[in-house]
């Protein structure tokens, strides 16, 4: 089973430039402070699509769309900071910007009023969850001189194991930011096999010429048999 409203998809090649690993917290800095900004934002439309929800039965469309832009926004960061991907992410969240690629439901689905109103008591199981996912994550994938920083900075690649860690960790905290955002209704997934889809860059395949076929041999002369000889009567 791998349904889910939200999913991460991750098509990367755990190949890892050596100096933007070696920099990749300072990398992260402009990143940091424009996620600070951006979930001020947040926070303010959280609240007033809360409200919108109780009155009409589902989130309003252009807050869920603002919502959904920063969980995407949020994942390509998270991804780059944790090694999860390797080029440096764009300030805006584009559908089809980065390898690691959260896909989010832009079109509000209609919830219930009664979850809705306790959307944020029933988010909080989630956040205990959260955190026994992401701890260990940290540990391995946090790219100050942990084990995943120092492999990638030595091999060049991200050992695949580091690299899966990591990008459950941040699936599962997306699919915790999109139920407490109203962004689905669908309760987060603890298992790394719902709402993930691992895979490698599709690489498009250089068309092969069909082989000519070899005409067919001519056939051989065959030559004349030799008359038979008269018998002696």
């Amino acid at each position: 089973m791998n349904e889910h409203p939200i999913t991460l998809h991750v098509m990367d090649d755990l190949r890892r430039s050596r100096l933007t690993v070696f920099f990749r917290y300072l990398l992260y800095i402009p990143h940091g402070i424009w996620l600070e900004v951006w979930g001020i934002a947040v926070f303010v439309v959280a609240v007033l699509n809360w409200l919108v929800a109780l009155v009409i039965g589902r989130p309003a469309a252009p807050f869920q769309r603002f919502n959904a832009a920063y969980l995407r926004y949020w994942t390509t960061v998270y991804a780059f900071l944790m090694l999860v991907a390797n080029p440096f992410p764009g300030f805006t969240g584009e559908p089809g910007s980065y390898p690691v690629e959260l896909s989010v439901p832009t079109t509000p689905e209609k919830q219930s009023r009664l979850k809705t109103f306790f959307r944020i008591f029933l988010a909080l199981p989630t956040l205990v969850v959260l955190y026994v996912v992401l701890i260990p994550a940290m540990l391995i994938c946090y790219p100050l001189l942990s084990f995943s920083w120092w492999a990638a900075l030595i091999t060049g690649r991200m050992p695949r194991g580091f690299r899966d860690l990591g990008a459950n960790a941040i699936r599962y905290a997306a699919q915790v930011a999109g139920y407490a955002l109203l962004v689905t209704g669908t309760y987060p997934n603890s298992s790394p096999y719902v709402g993930m889809a691992l895979g490698e860059p599709v690489v498009a395949a250089v068309p092969v010429a069909p082989a000519m076929e070899a005409p067919p041999a001519a056939a051989e002369p065959t030559a004349p048999e030799a008359p038979e000889a008269p018998s002696e009567k």
